[in-house]
């Protein structure tokens, strides 16, 4: 087999139907537009979810709601997994290599969920004030981010 010999399989390609070629081409007169009407015409054009000068759909029904485009950066951290790590000085590079956290997530928060008995410090996390309390009473301490340690 050459490459100058390949062809596509019979059938496979149908050549362009040609509309407005007269009747015995069967796309004659209208060429498959129907009769009158705005798709019609030359430039009958009209927008997505256009209802033909009606109120749309969408413009009719009440707006609910807010989607943040900022949710998922921030990753919840649990007390019990930090208790599962090995590494003293836990920070998101550290979280995100023992795949704690998405690679993708830009923050990360530690909550009081489980409990934590060894001594940890925390560098560039934010932690709720639960998680803050049950980590310095094991001896742990946390170093807050630059931009929120002095809020």
């Amino acid at each position: 087999m050459e490459l100058n010999n390949i062809k596509p399989a019979s059938g496979a390609k149908h050549s362009k139907k040609r509309v407005g070629r007269g009747i015995g081409s069967g796309t004659g007169k209208t060429a498959g537009r129907g009769h009158k009407g705005q798709k019609a015409r030359a430039g009958g054009f009209h927008k997505v979810g256009f209802e033909g000068g009606q109120m749309p759909l969408h413009r009719r029904l009440p707006k609910r709601g807010f989607q943040s485009l900022t949710a998922g950066d921030t990753a919840e951290v649990r007390l019990d997994t930090l208790q599962k790590m090995t590494a003293e000085a836990i920070d998101l590079d550290a979280l995100k290599k023992a795949g704690v956290v998405s690679r993708l997530a830009k923050g990360a928060k530690v909550i009081l969920a489980g409990e934590i008995k060894r001594k940890v410090v925390l560098k560039g996390l934010l932690a709720s004030k639960g998680a803050k309390a049950a980590i310095e009473k094991a001896g742990g301490t946390i170093e807050l981010p630059a931009e929120k340690a002095g809020s």
